[in-house]
């Protein structure tokens, strides 16, 4: 079992930053490739970004691409998500998740990652 618990959600206006941050706990991070998700209400989950356990490969949504950078600290058992240049758009709640490396990874698809954590609101204003 892995738990996940973001934080660093809030409210921010447009072409603000914040930064996101994942805790991880439970067994060994650095097996596990990392990703960010969000979802608003009716609509499904939309892949953010993601990383591989090594950090050597990185993958973004085309609507966050120069905008959003995904890091990992295996050390401290932590991911981040940094959010620049908000927009209303990227109003959402924002999950991380974990995929274990080694298996099938479509770092896309919501079902690749095997934990999530509870989600932290973003909420861009105009």
């Amino acid at each position: 079992q892995v738990q996940l618990v973001e934080s660093g959600g809030g409210l921010v206006q447009a072409g603000g930053s914040l930064r996101l941050s994942c805790a991880a706990s439970g067994r060994t991070f650095s097996n596990y490739n990392m990703g960010w998700f969000r979802q608003v209400p009716g609509k499904e989950r939309e892949f953010v970004a993601a990383m591989s356990w090594s950090a050597d490969s990185t993958y973004y949504a085309d609507s966050v691409k120069g905008r959003f950078t995904i890091s990992r600290d295996n050390a401290k058992n932590m991911a981040f998500l940094q959010l620049n240049s908000l927009k209303p758009e990227d109003t959402a709640v924002y999950y991380c998740a974990a995929a274990r490396s080694g298996s099938t990874w479509l770092v896309w698809i919501p079902v690749s990652y095997n934990y999530w954590g509870q989600g932290t609101q973003v909420t861009v204003s105009s």
